[in-house]
């Protein structure tokens, strides 16, 4: 399978990329500056501040799948983030990719029905505006007409540095935690959950959740 991943040198990004080229699929580098790239792989460059239809259209050109993974954080940019995903939905269809799967949030999980875990009154203040950018991905995402299949993949509240735990788990738009109580998965967990549904395409159009 030939997989783009859009944002390889990030921490989320890179992990996933290390998991791709582990499996043996041809992997795609998607990225703003291609000198960050370490891996001897195939790398694209990509300014998602400034895409069109024609630099998206060779950007992903020939490849089975797109993992997305975007953040407005280093910039302060969260606005970046509902707008790269409205305009991959509307791009890579002409593209011709038929899969994109996108790197969510936790924040838009329901600790309740129709109450999000960003809008409890606990929730890390620091993390606030990340959180609403990818709950207004995920609108986009669900209100989107694009002939692209798409997953929309949300971590625990906590994805931290590591090797493999445990096997993790799927959930959809409730938030879970483990038998302590506690939201997380390592990012090497998370990376196998992205792969496994690039691989296995078991949920189309849908939000999944990942966490121990």
């Amino acid at each position: 399978m030939k997989l783009a991943v859009l944002g390889a040198t990030g921490w989320i990004g890179g992990t996933i990329t290390r998991e791709a080229i582990g499996r043996g699929h041809d992997v795609v580098a998607v990225v703003r500056d291609a000198s960050k790239v370490i891996q001897d792989i195939n790398v694209r460059t990509l300014d998602i501040t400034q895409m069109t239809a024609q630099n998206v259209a060779t950007a992903f050109a020939d490849v089975d799948v797109v993992i997305a993974s975007v953040s407005g954080r280093a910039a302060q940019n969260h606005d970046v983030v509902a707008q790269t995903a409205a305009q991959l939905l509307q791009y890579l269809p002409q593209a011709g990719s038929p899969r994109l799967l996108w790197v969510g949030g936790a924040g838009s999980l329901e600790v309740a029905p129709g109450v999000t875990l960003v809008s409890t009154p606990e929730f890390p203040e620091e993390y606030k505006a990340e959180a609403i950018a990818q709950g207004e991905a995920l609108a986009a995402f669900r209100a989107t007409k694009s002939a692209i299949s798409w997953t929309f993949v949300s971590p625990a509240a906590m994805i931290f540095p590591g090797e493999s735990e445990a096997p993790y788990r799927l959930g959809g738009d409730e938030f879970f935690t483990d038998a302590a109580g506690q939201s997380r998965v390592s990012v090497v967990d998370f990376a196998k959950a992205m792969v496994d549904e690039a691989e296995n395409a078991k949920h189309i159009n849908q939000r999944i959740s990942v966490a121990y």
